[in-house]
C-alpha cells in the first residue's frame, strides 16, 4: 500500500470576508493587571509623584533611634542568658539522670535511704529541679531582663511623646 499525499477532499480557506475568530469577542474591556502579559513578567513602573522638597532646618536628634539602641542587644542578650540558664538547669539534670540509669544501672539500683533505690530518688528530685529551673528563670527575669525592658519602653514612651510634640 502506498501513500497518496494529497488530501482526500479540497480545503479551500473561507474568503476574508466570511473569517471570524474562534472564540466571541469579549463583552468589556478587561481588568487592568498587576504584572506584565505574562503573570512572571514584571509590571512597567507607575509614574512616582514628585519628591517632596528636603527640609532646609532640622533638628538632629540627641540620641540614636530606638531600633538602633544599644539597649536592645543588651536586652536580647540577657534575655538568651536567662533562657539557656533555666532550659540547661533542668534538661541538664534530666540528661544526668538518662546517662546514669544507661550506664550505671548498679548505682541506680543501690539504695541510699533504707530499702529506697537511688534511681527513685533521683527520679523524685526531678520536680524540685524543675522548680529550681522556674525559680531561676523568675529571678533572672526579675534581676536582668525586666529592668533593662522597663528602661526602653520608658524611652520609647519619651521618644512617642517628643514627636508628637513636634
Amino acid at each position: 500500500m502506498s501513500y497518496d499525499p494529497s488530501p482526500s477532499y479540497p480545503h479551500r480557506p473561507p474568503p476574508p470576508s466570511q473569517q471570524r475568530p474562534p472564540y466571541p469577542p469579549p463583552l468589556h474591556a478587561p481588568a487592568p493587571s498587576l504584572h506584565g502579559a505574562l503573570p512572571w513578567q514584571p509590571a512597567e513602573a507607575p509614574p512616582y509623584p514628585p519628591a517632596a522638597p528636603a527640609p532646609t532646618h532640622r533638628r538632629a536628634p540627641r540620641r540614636a533611634a530606638l531600633g538602633h539602641h544599644s539597649d536592645l542587644r543588651v536586652l536580647r542578650s540577657a534575655y538568651r542568658w536567662q533562657r539557656r540558664t533555666a532550659t540547661l538547669t533542668a534538661l541538664g539534670y534530666f540528661t544526668l539522670f538518662l546517662l546514669l540509669s544507661a550506664y550505671a544501672p548498679g548505682f541506680m539500683t543501690g539504695s541510699l535511704v533504707g530499702t529506697v533505690p537511688t534511681g527513685l530518688l533521683l527520679a523524685l528530685v526531678q520536680l524540685p529541679v524543675t522548680w529550681l529551673a522556674i525559680a531561676l528563670y523568675e529571678h533572672t527575669a526579675r534581676r536582668r531582663v525586666d529592668p533593662l525592658a522597663d528602661r526602653i519602653r520608658k524611652e520609647a514612651a519619651l521618644d512617642a511623646r517628643r514627636r508628637t510634640a513636634r
